[in-house]
């Protein structure tokens, strides 16, 4: 799965390093370099314009004229030794090395092959994070039960658990499900209790965040990454069975376990919100409890660390949504919900991804949003905008009953009386509207005067259709006095409008 858009959203948006954005993504810093060197050679920046992935792809790999030159690496042993001394780092180690090396590494490229080498030599290396940068979210292994008072069933109750980096500070939230309905619900909860949005969500790899876990390319669930656009944070998956991936987590939910849930053991809860109010007091003074080692607590050093540096929350808050694929049908709508909605009729037989909230259905063709609808759930009803129909379809949707009757009026109320008829005898409306224009328009061939008189012979003789009125006008009938008339001529339904004339 190609991820070029995520790439420069982060980088350009987000304002994130290459390191940053190499382990969300699990791609390497070189690959990120080049995409983000060809992107700047192609003139792409962000905001991106409507564009697929794959023309994008396209874009940033044509052809090349100057092949690249290989670069002369600098003596890791040297710098390593040479950051020992006070004062050294290696933005001034690099620029010496390009003193010597002008076309040598970029320095995002050095530091990056430094800390490779620097890891070789120390295997095991503490993590250190920075303020507002990381939060890090799991689902306890132990659980809660509670009882339902009207079945008497017993459900078990999720913990989620999320602690921040810096402060550790932490957030607990029971849930009846980790499906990713509640995932996402926990997520805004937690940012709502934190005050602000951190840089980056690291999850394990459970299926609500993560559709496919891999060491180098996992697939973010689609509606976890549009989440995580909305909110303006970066979602970076711990790897498999790599436990210090996600050292806070771990440890933020070992000390919940013993503290908080094991605290509520004997108590017998009936609802998943008893539950929640049961565990609101037992966090906060869990938060303001001093660390073992520290004087110093959570809630303290949330206070001076993360509050300042985590961003603030979006205007809206987010509404979950559905995410599903569709086909458009031969008559230019999809299926969601057995309610059927209209896209631009250009679209038919093309597959399209759909995105439903609670009040509005989207319509994504390469990820481009082509029809927007309110959700409607009425089964096997249509939504459809005049604008998604062919021209043809536009001209005969702006004619209504009303509409018709009125124009009929205008001819004369014997008109307007026989195109009620002719209304009347069809199951719906819209079957007649044809049948109606056609006969409006039989005013136009021999008259409105004529017509009219057509209309009262018909609706003497009793028929109801447009093929009797037209051999009325044709065969010169309506100039017969009524009381004259022979009985009523009927078209036989196994000849046209042309065909012969018949009398009971």
């Amino acid at each position: 799965m190609r991820k070029i858009s995520e790439m420069l959203r982060q980088r350009h948006d987000l304002k994130r390093s290459y390191r940053d954005i190499s382990k969300s993504l699990n791609i390497s810093v070189g690959t990120i370099s080049d995409y983000l060197s060809r992107a700047k050679a192609a003139g792409i920046s962000w905001p991106l314009p409507p564009i697929s992935e794959d023309a994008l792809h396209e874009k940033l790999f044509l052809p090349t004229l100057n092949p690249t030159t290989k670069k002369t690496p600098p003596d890791w042993e040297w710098a390593h030794r040479e950051l020992r001394k006070k004062g050294v780092t290696l933005l001034l180690l690099w620029r010496e090395y390009r003193e010597i090396y002008p076309d040598g590494y970029g320095y995002t490229n050095f530091c990056n092959q430094y800390r490779a080498y620097a890891k070789q030599l120390s295997p095991v290396m503490r993590q250190t994070h920075k303020a507002g940068e990381k939060i890090f979210v799991d689902y306890a292994g132990t659980k809660i039960p509670w009882i339902d008072p009207h079945t008497g069933e017993i459900h078990e109750a999720e913990i989620f658990v999320g602690a921040l980096g810096a402060s550790q500070r932490t957030f607990v939230e029971a849930t009846a499900t980790q499906s990713l309905p509640d995932w996402i619900q926990s997520h805004i909860h937690m940012f709502e209790a934190f005050g602000g949005v951190s840089e980056i969500v690291v999850p394990d790899n459970l299926k609500a965040g993560v559709t496919k876990a891999h060491i180098y390319d996992p697939d973010i669930n689609a509606n976890y990454q549009h989440f995580s656009e909305h909110y303006g944070f970066a979602i970076v998956p711990a790897r498999v069975a790599e436990p210090k991936d996600k050292a806070i987590a771990e440890s933020a939910v070992g000390c919940i376990t013993r503290q908080i849930i094991a605290s509520l053991r004997n108590i017998t809860f009936t609802s998943i919100g008893e539950i929640n109010a049961a565990i609101k007091p037992k966090l906060i003074a869990f938060n303001n409890q001093s660390f073992q080692k520290m004087k110093t607590s959570r809630q303290e050093l949330f206070e001076h660390l993360d509050k300042p540096a985590l961003k603030s929350l979006p205007k809206d808050r987010y509404q979950y949504a559905e995410c599903c694929k569709a086909k458009i049908n031969i008559d230019y709508h999809f299926v969601f919900d057995d309610h059927y909605y209209s896209v631009p009729y250009r679209y038919i037989h093309l597959p399209v991804d759909i995105r439903a909230s609670s009040k509005m259905v989207e319509c994504f063709y390469q990820e481009k949003r082509i029809a927007v609808h309110i959700r409607s759930h009425s089964r096997y009803q249509f939504t459809t905008l005049k604008e998604h129909m062919p021209p043809s379809h536009q001209a005969q949707a702006e004619w209504t009953p009303e509409r018709i009757k009125r124009w009929a009026g205008k001819i004369g109320p014997k008109t307007a009386q026989f195109i009620e008829h002719m209304i009347a005898s069809r199951a719906f409306p819209q079957q007649a509207f044809r049948s109606c224009l056609g006969l409006l328009r039989l005013g136009k061939k021999f008259g409105e005067a004529r017509l009219e008189k057509a209309c009262i012979r018909a609706l003497v003789t009793g028929v109801t259709r447009y093929q009797h009125v037209e051999s009325i006008l044709k065969n010169k009938l309506d100039f017969l006095p009524i009381s004259d008339a022979k009985p009523e001529p009927i078209v036989s339904s196994h000849q046209n409008i042309r065909g012969s004339i018949y009398y009971k």
